[in-house]
């Protein structure tokens, strides 16, 4: 009862946080003239107001900081009584891990500001592609952000996760090419990991996903669309950082307790229709001899607007694609092999009907 609790006092908490610093950024933002403008590359028409990552990383780093120092204070001898032995236990853990989480803050702190930067004066990719692999490598191997499934080298299991990192970090900021894309899959997937996590009873990484997705709901209230604020690359790439983060330490808990080896699948399956927007956008714009940094309007969101659909109507597919196929991640470290089977195979028949109605859009753009 106690840790329910908690769980309603962290959501309820980051998501009011979220919500008053979505409004103040958004107010300051139009009037230092932070905003977004209409370009080739974007869908959107109207001028709208940049920042929402200062609220999202300042909600994240304020929560998890206030919490630690409020713990800190309240962990003296019988102030945490009141809230059961459950609570207190886990109060202590999540001290013991202070060391590792100013680490992961600081890292997510690098990439706000190389996004922040970035949404001021386009940045070259290659410098952020840098950033981004030492920010992953520093989370990887100080901060134990890795798995260990099969290898037990600490400097391949970092150097393995780092990449995994960067790649998730990446996917988040080609979703955010479409109102509530980017966060609301981000809510999505990291409602599946605190899931699993939860039934696990990894509290540590599931009050993280629970202050991940208080924040991500606060900045969808005016993120939805029509969007009144954008989140930015100094929101998407913290956003994915904290993705990442969670699919790393879910999966690993997970396959060290269980031993299905199937169970290493879970990130790919949570996060199958991200990475199919991400690979299918990244392939169509080499074929076509364009850099795969650059942006276009070439992503499935942008293809279901061209089927007739509404903003609403085409994020609201998004998100439904994802629950298809995060439900079926849910379940996968409780089933056997055939059922696990069944569920790849479902997140594949998934995938195969986006690709198809993608095959449509197109040929239905360009008639034989």
């Amino acid at each position: 009862m106690a840790l329910t609790v908690l769980a309603i006092i962290l959501v309820v908490g980051s998501f009011l946080m979220s919500l008053i610093l979505t409004a103040i950024v958004k107010k300051l933002a139009v009037g230092i003239d932070f905003v977004a403008r209409p370009t080739a590359d974007r869908y959107h028409r109207t001028v709208i107001p940049l920042g929402g990552g200062i609220a999202i990383f300042g909600t994240i780093a304020g929560f998890l900081l206030s919490a630690i120092l409020i713990i800190k204070f309240l962990l003296a001898p019988g102030r945490l009584d009141w809230l059961g032995s459950s609570v207190t236990i886990h109060c202590a853990g999540f001290l013991d891990k202070t060391s590792q989480l100013v680490i992961v803050l600081l890292c997510a702190l690098v990439l706000f500001l190389l996004g922040l930067a970035d949404d001021k004066k386009r940045l070259g990719p290659f410098f952020k592609l840098i950033v981004q692999f030492a920010v992953a490598i520093t989370a990887a191997y100080f901060a134990d952000i890795r798995v260990e499934f099969f290898i037990h080298n600490k400097i391949i299991t970092s150097l393995l996760s780092a990449f995994w990192i960067v790649l998730i970090i990446n996917v988040f900021n080609f979703l955010d090419n479409m109102d509530g894309a980017s966060a609301g899959m981000a809510v999505i997937s990291a409602s599946v990991l605190f899931a699993a996590a939860a039934l696990s009873r990894q509290v540590f990484v599931g009050s993280m996903a629970l202050i991940f997705i208080g924040t991500l709901l606060g900045f969808l209230v005016f993120n939805f669309p029509p969007a009144k604020i954008f989140m930015g690359d100094a929101g998407s790439l913290v956003i994915g950082f904290f993705v990442a983060l969670l699919t790393v330490r879910t999966t690993y808990y997970h396959q060290a307790q269980s031993g299905h080896w199937y169970q290493v699948f879970l990130p790919l399956v949570v996060m199958a229709v991200p990475l199919y927007d991400f690979l299918s956008v990244t392939f169509l714009r080499i074929s076509q001899g364009k850099s795969p940094f650059v942006g276009d309007t070439q992503h499935f969101s942008h293809r279901l607007k061209k089927q007739g659909l509404s903003d609403v109507q085409a994020v609201l597919t998004l998100y439904l694609a994802t629950l298809c196929t995060g439900l079926g991640a849910t379940f996968l470290y409780q089933v056997n092999l055939a059922g696990a089977v069944l569920i790849f195979a479902q997140t594949f028949m998934v995938l195969a009907v986006i690709a198809i109605f993608e095959s449509t859009a197109q040929n239905d753009k360009n008639p034989s």
